[in-house]
């Protein structure tokens, strides 16, 4: 425990105090080097967590005195944040970066830096060190808050920086936040998983589960309200897990309970849920709270209870229904229910893969995150038998997505002619003059409209189901 008496650590004021000095340090060598702005470009690969901790690397560099672009060719600083949940991920990372080699060796100066999950392996950091010899920096998940330090000294001492603690981490208050979007936002409350699902690297590259303060996280909440953000998100590897390293305990509950009882016109979303997790008690505060979503998106996996074991998931196909029935049961139509699901585990035969159809078929899901097993090194998946070939988990895999298919098709076709409020947070695909917004439920309606609805909520009425997004029509408020 901390001297706080909390179950997980706290970065201290005065290392945070000791980053900003490293930041100015920062700032008085570039305008050293450079007669004007020197641009960064920060590559992010994988999930929302990722995003938001790019969200911070941008806002230290922000206050280096960085400026920023998309065009690595145009950076004099490029950090790839990387991925490790899946091995596709991991080779466009190295494909990336090893696309660099001829822009360093052209321009020097130019510093490459590696950080996220994926070097947070030590196969992958070993590979950076070996076969990437131009990478100037390379840090973990836990050290993000460091990055001041880590480039003061890849900037000075001209050698390569390696900073990967085998650590659990520790939560770090204060970081400045550049935000990629002005009306929708990430809020992380809480870091790294206990579960160690057997097929997952996530506990391995992002530590032991530690919870944000209440407090922390509902003043972030309520200083983006303020600042007219009208999407918030609130992210976890397991928000359900919120609160329990905090002394005295704070249920995710009780958590979203609070923000939702701030004024304002916004909307709280969050991701990602453990079924074993899941309570009556979130289910109940999600259909109180008028604020909340009414998306639930619960990871089930597979839908056999053998495969479920095999994978250390902790709960039991039944009660998985249990939870969405309940869910089905208190919000109705207005509930969106989204899931994961992994074909072809290690061991997997199609009988077993037949039950995680027809759980599709009785939950008939909004939409679904679908992917074939990828053995990840390290996990205890990636060493059992796994006999079943590629091209059979093809079939599988195809086989669940006409399936899904089939009930999104059906599923939009109950909301012909009824209207919702919306957020629009884009432009959207359907034609030049299409904006893009998500309904409480998660749902996608494109419709003609001025850009200036960008970032504000709109009230629309489905005139037409496509399979997996809604056309329609604004109405007068």
């Amino acid at each position: 425990m901390d001297k706080k008496g909390r179950k997980t650590g706290v970065v201290s004021e005065k290392e945070i105090e000791n980053q900003r000095e490293f930041s100015e340090k920062v700032s008085s060598v570039l305008s050293g080097i450079y007669n004007e702005t020197p641009l960064a470009c920060v590559v992010t690969y994988g999930c929302q967590q990722n995003v938001a901790d790019s969200e911070l690397i941008k806002g230290m560099l922000s206050k280096m005195g960085y400026g920023f672009t998309e065009n690595r060719t145009e950076a004099k600083l490029i950090i790839f944040n990387t991925c490790a949940v899946r091995e596709h991920a991991e080779d466009r990372v190295f494909g990336n970066v090893g696309r660099l080699k001829t822009y360093k060796r052209e321009n020097p100066d130019v510093v490459i830096a590696c950080c996220g999950c994926m070097m947070q392996q030590q196969h992958a950091a070993d590979r950076i060190k070996l076969s990437f010899p131009f990478v100037d920096l390379v840090f973990g998940t836990h050290v993000v808050y460091r990055l001041p330090e880590l480039l003061y000294k890849a900037l000075t001492r001209k050698k390569r920086i390696f900073e990967l603690p085998d650590a659990d981490g520790a939560i770090a208050e204060g970081i400045p936040v550049l935000r990629d979007n002005d009306s929708r936002a990430w809020l992380p409350i809480m870091y790294g998983c206990n579960n160690f699902c057997s097929y997952c690297i996530v506990p391995y590259v992002r530590g032991r589960e530690r919870s944000r303060e209440a407090e922390d996280v509902i003043n972030e909440a309520r200083s983006l309200i303020e600042s007219g953000y009208k999407e918030i998100t609130l992210l976890g590897q397991n928000v359900n897990s919120y609160g329990k390293d905090l002394i005295p305990n704070v249920s995710f509950a009780e958590l979203l309970e609070r923000i939702n009882a701030l004024p304002g016109d916004f909307r709280i979303r969050f991701m990602t849920s453990h079924p074993k997790d899941c309570t009556e008690e979130l289910i109940e505060t999600m259909a109180r709270c008028g604020k909340i979503a009414k998306h639930l998106h619960l990871p089930f996996q597979s839908g056999n209870n053998r495969i479920l074991k095999e994978m250390n998931r902790h709960y039991s196909r039944e009660r998985y229904l249990e939870l969405i029935n309940y869910a089905k049961e208190l919000m109705g139509d207005s509930l969106s229910v989204t899931s994961d699901i992994i074909v072809g585990f290690p061991g997997e035969t199609y009988e077993e893969f037949k039950d995680t159809l027809s759980l599709v078929e009785e939950v008939k899901f909004t939409a679904l995150f679908t992917f074939i097993y990828s053995p990840r090194k390290g996990t205890p998946a990636a060493e059992m038998p796994d006999p079943v070939s590629a091209q059979e988990k093809g079939r599988w895999f195809r086989e669940l997505t006409s399936l899904q298919e089939k009930i999104s098709a059906e599923n939009m076709k109950k909301y012909a002619g009824k209207s919702f409020k919306c957020f629009v947070y884009g432009k959207g695909k359907l034609g030049d003059n299409y904006l893009a917004a998500r309904t409480d439920g998660n749902l996608i309606i494109e419709f003609e409209g001025d850009e200036n609805l960008i970032g504000t909520f709109q009230n629309i009425k489905v005139t037409e189901p496509l399979t997996y997004v809604l056309k329609g029509e604004t109405e007068r408020k």
